[in-house]
């Protein structure tokens, strides 16, 4: 925990808020922080700035609290994701969320299970503890837009044209000879496909669409790797 994650219903005065739970327990026993030690902090969707303990009691924390800084930029990134295997899909939320990606879209694809879309890491609870913990690795406030779109031509043809429109639209696809560009720096739409990659329907579709295919070379990577490898290609 880099950054103390503060809600609107922590605080029990204007520069006073109270933690409990795991955030109390990370501080006492990982930080090993005492009465009068400073953190850094911020209030979901808002400021960020400095927590100090005035008081540890037996199951939470009373800090005065100051809010003086803005969060870091985001990045200028929509992420298009196909619905990975659960497992992964964690972990994954966690990068991009760390990496400033503040608008992510998960779709259907063809080499999808359907089972995926019904494991409970799909829902409110489990997704925000996703994008908190990656707040807090990263130092930023900001929670994501999260989309869930189970219809594939109907998401691609309707809704991903405007999405995309004045930026960067990019498909990564290994069999494609087509280098993914380096340092664009610019707003940039890029959809990434599950494991095994989209099928060639699907694919074609997405250059309808007016998504340029790209590829990262011969190496097959996983999703969650090749995920963060094009955001740090991207935008470096």
């Amino acid at each position: 925990m880099n950054l103390l994650l503060l809600e609107e219903k922590d605080f029990i005065g204007p520069d006073k808020a109270v933690v409990s739970g795991r955030r109390f327990d990370h501080i006492k026993r990982v930080l090993k922080a005492k009465t009068g030690t400073c953190l850094s902090c911020g209030v979901v969707n808002g400021k960020m700035g400095t927590a100090c303990i005035t008081c540890f009691k037996a199951d939470r924390i009373e800090m005065e609290v100051t809010l003086d800084a803005a969060p870091p930029m985001p990045l200028p990134l929509t992420l298009v994701l196909a619905m990975p295997r659960p497992k992964m899909f964690k972990r994954i939320m966690e990068s991009v969320t760390s990496l400033g990606v503040k608008e992510i879209y998960l779709v259907n694809s063809w080499r999808v299970e359907k089972s995926f879309w019904k494991s409970p890491v799909l829902e409110k609870e489990s997704l925000d503890r996703y994008f908190r913990l990656g707040l807090e690795q990263a130092k930023d406030t900001m929670m994501p837009t999260f989309y869930q779109k189970r219809f594939f031509s109907r998401f691609v043809k309707e809704e991903l044209p405007v999405i995309g429109q004045d930026s960067l639209c990019l498909t990564a696809h290994p069999k494609t000879s087509n280098m993914c560009p380096a340092g664009v720096n610019k707003r940039t739409t890029l959809v990434i496909g599950p494991e095994g990659g989209f099928i060639d329907l699907e694919v074609k579709t997405l250059e309808e669409a007016g998504f340029e295919t790209v590829s990262i070379g011969d190496r097959i990577l996983k999703v969650e790797t090749v995920t963060t490898y094009l955001i740090s290609r991207l935008f470096t």
